[in-house]
């Protein structure tokens, strides 16, 4: 950010970059989520042995395999709130797959802000609760899936 932007300007444009994210991942516009993105990102749920994965696309693509088989992801903000270079977001997703079951989740997210751009992003949830709604079908084509897929 500008030297000369204020802390409280600085807080407002950090949560509007991620506001714009997800609002971008909840429409699966892959390219307005890819741009408030910064170039070195590296995303990660945290609870899971997955690495994550690191730069734009290949966070696009490591989202995709869930995504792929959903017709609708929506999302509830609870809180946001952002200091300095560090967006907290309480939320709740919930997901509806293309075979019409449902599966909804609360997450906390920090996002670390660079350049007026999303440089981590560390979801927070409780694997269990979340993956147990999963319809079997789900779970055997996201066993398909390794750390190589989301990986240059």
């Amino acid at each position: 950010m500008e030297s000369n932007m204020s802390a409280t300007d600085e807080n407002q444009a950090n949560k509007a970059v991620v506001e714009k994210m997800w609002r971008a991942m909840g429409e699966m516009d892959w390219e307005t989520l890819k741009s408030c993105m910064h170039p070195d990102i590296h995303y990660q749920d945290v609870p899971t042995d997955d690495p994550g994965s690191t730069g734009p696309e290949n966070c696009v693509k490591r989202l995709s395999i869930a995504f792929n088989h959903l017709s609708l992801q929506e999302q509830v903000t609870h809180h946001i709130a952002a200091d300095g270079d560090v967006v907290f977001l309480d939320h709740t997703e919930t997901w509806t797959f293309k075979t019409g079951e449902k599966a909804s989740h609360t997450f906390a997210t920090m996002h670390e802000m660079k350049d007026g751009k999303v440089y981590r992003w560390s979801d927070y949830w409780d694997v269990n609760k979340f993956v147990g709604q999963f319809p079997d079908w789900f779970l055997e084509e996201m066993m398909k899936s390794t750390a190589e897929d989301f990986t240059d």
